[in-house]
């Protein structure tokens, strides 16, 4: 018998992914500035979009590994979000935005989302010992 999801663990993976979906369109854009020749650094360019892509394919396995209970699926989805963090206080600091905001209200919303006790208790199970 499969334990039922809670909401809020389905709210979090939908952030989780689209937290993917804009770190792919970031590599998808720095692909397309070199392909135009905008890039002033092709080479940079060319690793960022490597980059957003690895981290948005990193995003999406770790969602589904939520969404399937896996404990494994938390550690990367916290981590980026600390790293979030620290970069839209940083960001808000050296100049207020909406987008800093809005970076900063999702990362938090996830972090927090994945701390309370009943997703912990879907993402934190143990799968039964083999013999």
């Amino acid at each position: 018998m499969t334990a039922r999801r809670p909401a809020l663990l389905i709210a979090v993976c939908l952030l989780v992914t689209v937290e993917a979906a804009a770190f792919l369109g970031l590599g998808i854009a720095w692909v397309a500035d070199v392909v135009r020749g905008a890039a002033s650094m092709p080479a940079a360019s060319l690793f960022l979009a490597a980059f957003g892509c690895g981290i948005a394919l990193l995003l999406l396995l770790a969602a589904r590994g939520l969404l399937r209970g896996r404990g494994w699926a938390r550690s990367p989805v916290i981590m980026w979000q600390i790293l979030l963090v620290v970069l839209a206080v940083g960001w808000l600091r050296a100049e207020p935005s909406v987008w800093a905001a809005a970076v900063l209200v999702v990362a938090v919303l996830i972090g927090v989302g994945l701390m309370i006790p009943s997703v912990v208790a879907v993402t934190a199970r143990r799968p039964p010992p083999v013999e």
